[in-house]
C-alpha cells in the first residue's frame, strides 16, 4: 500500500487540487496568520501561486493545468513545512508583496506588511490629500526601515525624492540592501545603521515614515510561532508599546523641514500614545484592515527638540 505522501502526489493533480488541501490543512491545524494573508484561504493561494511561480493575484487561469511530479512534490514540502515549522508562508518562500510589490525577505527581517504601504498608494498622497504634491518631496526618511520595503515603495510615489532608510539592525540592512538592488534603486536610496536619527546628523526631510518596533512586552512573550519566527528587535517596544515611538516623536521635529510631516504606524496603541502626547494634533488614518493605527502629524505640531547642551 502506498504511503500518504506518494498517494497524495498521485492524486492531488493540480494547483485547485493542492489549494483545496492547503486550505483543509492549515484550518485544521490551527494556523495563525497575519503575514500578508489573514485566513486560511488567502495563505493557500499564495503559498500555491509563489510556489509555481505564478502571478499571486491569478489562480483562476491556472486552476486545472496538470503539474509535473516536482511541482507536486514542491508543493506538499511547502504545505508540510508551513504546518510543521508555522514559520509563515513569506519566510518558506522567501517573497512577500506589498500593494502588488514583491520583496525578497528571509529570518534576518521582519515580513514586511506595514499599513503604510496601503497609505502611499491611497488618498493620502495627491490631489485633496494630506501630501498633495508628491513631486514636490526632495527627501524622505524611512526609520526603522527593516527590509527597505517602505523606501521602495516611496520612491514609486515620491518620484524625485532621495530617500534615506536607517535601521539599527546590519542583518535587516542586509535584506534592504539586496531589496534596492533588485528594485533598481541604489542611486536614490542610501541605507544607514543606526539607532534612529543617530547617523544622519542634522540632515531635514520632507516626510519621515516609520515603522517602528511597538508590541508590549507582555504581548511579544506571549507571541504564536508565526509572530515568535520573526527577530524580536523588530517587535518589541517595551511595557505599553511606545518606546520608540515616544523618541521619534520627541526628535522628529528637528529632522524636518518646516513644511514636513511625520508618519508613524504604532499598532494598538492609540490610547498609550493619547495619553503621552494628549496636546498633539494628529491626523489618524485608516486602512481596509485598520483603524487608529497610523498617524499623520505636520512638522510644526511635533513638540520641540530639547536644545543639545553646548560641549
Amino acid at each position: 500500500m502506498p504511503d500518504a505522501v506518494e498517494e497524495r502526489l498521485a492524486t492531488l493533480r493540480t494547483p485547485r487540487d493542492w489549494f483545496r488541501y492547503a486550505v483543509s490543512r492549515f484550518s485544521a491545524a490551527g494556523l495563525v496568520f497575519g503575514h500578508g494573508a489573514s485566513n486560511a484561504v488567502d495563505e493557500a493561494a499564495f503559498l500555491v501561486l509563489e510556489g509555481l511561480h505564478l502571478p499571486i493575484d491569478a489562480l483562476d487561469p491556472f486552476a486545472d493545468a496538470r503539474l509535473l511530479p516536482s511541482e507536486r512534490r514542491r508543493l506538499n514540502d511547502l504545505i508540510e513545512a508551513r504546518i510543521v515549522t508555522r514559520k509563515p508562508a513569506a519566510y518558506l518562500l522567501q517573497r512577500a508583496y506589498i500593494q502588488g510589490v514583491p520583496f525578497y525577505v528571509d529570518e534576518r527581517v521582519i515580513v514586511p506588511r506595514s499599513f503604510i504601504g496601503e497609505l502611499l498608494f491611497g488618498g493620502m498622497i495627491g490631489e485633496g490629500g494630506l501630501i498633495e504634491a508628491p513631486e514636490q518631496v526632495g527627501r524622505l526618511l524611512d526609520l526603522c526601515a527593516g527590509g527597505g520595503s517602505l523606501a521602495i515603495l516611496a520612491a514609486r510615489v515620491f518620484p524625485n525624492a532621495e530617500i534615506d532608510a536607517v535601521d539599527v539592525s546590519p542583518d535587516a540592512l542586509a535584506v534592504a540592501r539586496r531589496n534596492v538592488e533588485e528594485h533598481g534603486l541604489e542611486a536614490r536610496i542610501r541605507l544607514f545603521e543606526g539607532d534612529l536619527f543617530a547617523p544622519l546628523g542634522d540632515a531635514r526631510y520632507d516626510v519621515i515614515l516609520t515603522n517602528p518596533p511597538y508590541v508590549e512586552t507582555a504581548a511579544a512573550a506571549a507571541f504564536p510561532p508565526e509572530y515568535a519566527a520573526e527577530p524580536k528587535l523588530a517587535h518589541v517596544g517595551g511595557e505599553d508599546g511606545l518606546d520608540l515611538v515616544r523618541r521619534i516623536v520627541g526628535a522628529a521635529r528637528a529632522h524636518l523641514t518646516p513644511q514636513g510631516a511625520l508618519i508613524c504606524e504604532l499598532g494598538q496603541s492609540r490610547a498609550a500614545f493619547e495619553t503621552s502626547f494628549p496636546a498633539l494634533a494628529v491626523v489618524w488614518l485608516d486602512t481596509a484592515e485598520s483603524e487608529g493605527e497610523v498617524f499623520y502629524a505636520a512638522a510644526g505640531d511635533l513638540p520641540a527638540s530639547p536644545r543639545r547642551r553646548a560641549k
